[in-house]
């Protein structure tokens, strides 16, 4: 989720102090036309202190662009995201959550909340998507990740100091929608299978990371394939589904000339039915920026 699902995220700790400083280098891919120019750069949205990695082209090609454009812009007010995540999840049928669950399943997943500080009594009242979403952000804040260390967080800030707009393809409401949606045995599913992957959980996401900092998108897509094998449904809802939307509204976008700082989950622009390959099919071509 956080290399290539939502762009939402929990409150983050405070910022810990800096690491010894490392420069990185993620992809970044670019279409353009006579009198457009569209950056695609893949995000992560938490990390570690110390990453150095808005330098180089990356630094150069937002540098040029004259707007910002993220998957959601993130509303100011945290109290007000938060209730409208728990309007969203809520369980309209009364059914807690917990009674969704087998016995081993139900036992696992309390267990799993409890060690992590999540009180699962207070999550009865949602569906199982909203647990999940907290059980994979939780861990990670534990492990050293920030969310205000997140690259959508470093772009924003940099944008407003210089004066950029700052713009998003789809809506808070609408992100939460995708998880809302889904059908009841694939809410569950999500659950148990974050569940069942908190175990490797550090090792996991440190090698998506690496790979992402190394500018290895198809390494970076073969693990996240192999991690979304147990939740299809998911993956589909989550990414192909929303690369194609996007696609869509980059090759509207073409017809404005301009030149633009596209950042999303660094997994939608990785592996088959990424964001490129949905321009592909659309007869647009995109290419690798090489400093």
């Amino acid at each position: 989720m956080l290399l290539g699902g939502c762009a939402l995220e929990q409150p983050a700790a405070a910022r810990g102090a800096a690491t010894r400083s490392a420069y990185v280098t993620p992809a970044l891919w670019e279409v353009k036309d006579a009198d457009t120019t569209i950056y695609l750069f893949g995000t992560v949205h938490v990390m570690k202190p110390g990453v150095d990695w808005f330098k180089g082209w990356v630094r150069s090609a937002f540098d040029q662009s004259d707007e910002l454009v993220l998957e959601i812009v993130e509303p100011e007010d945290p109290n007000g995201l938060a209730s409208t995540m728990a309007g969203a999840a809520l369980a309209r049928d009364g059914v807690k959550l917990s009674d969704r669950l087998g016995a081993d399943d139900r036992a696992k997943y309390q267990a799993a909340m409890s060690t992590n500080g999540l009180p699962w009594q207070a999550f009865e009242m949602f569906n199982p998507w909203m647990a999940g979403m907290a059980l994979s952000v939780k861990p990670l804040e534990a492990l050293g990740y920030k969310s205000d260390l997140g690259a959508e967080k470093v772009l924003t800030a940099a944008a407003r100091a210089s004066g950029k707009k700052v713009g998003a393809l789809e809506t808070v409401e609408q992100q939460l929608g995708y998880f809302a949606g889904l059908p009841m045995e694939q809410q569950v599913n999500f659950l148990t299978a974050t569940i069942e992957g908190l175990p490797d959980m550090d090792r996991e996401f440190a090698s998506l990371v690496a790979h992402w900092q190394g500018g290895e998108p198809d390494k970076l897509a073969a693990e996240m394939n192999e991690s979304l094998e147990a939740t299809p449904e998911l993956a589909q809802v989550l990414l192909i589904q929303r690369n194609a939307n996007w696609a869509k509204w980059i090759k509207r976008r073409l017809n404005q000339p301009g030149t633009l700082f596209i950042a999303v989950g660094a997994g939608h622009l990785a592996g088959k039915g990424s964001v490129q390959d949905q321009l592909a099919a659309l007869g647009i071509a995109s290419a690798r920026v090489k400093q």
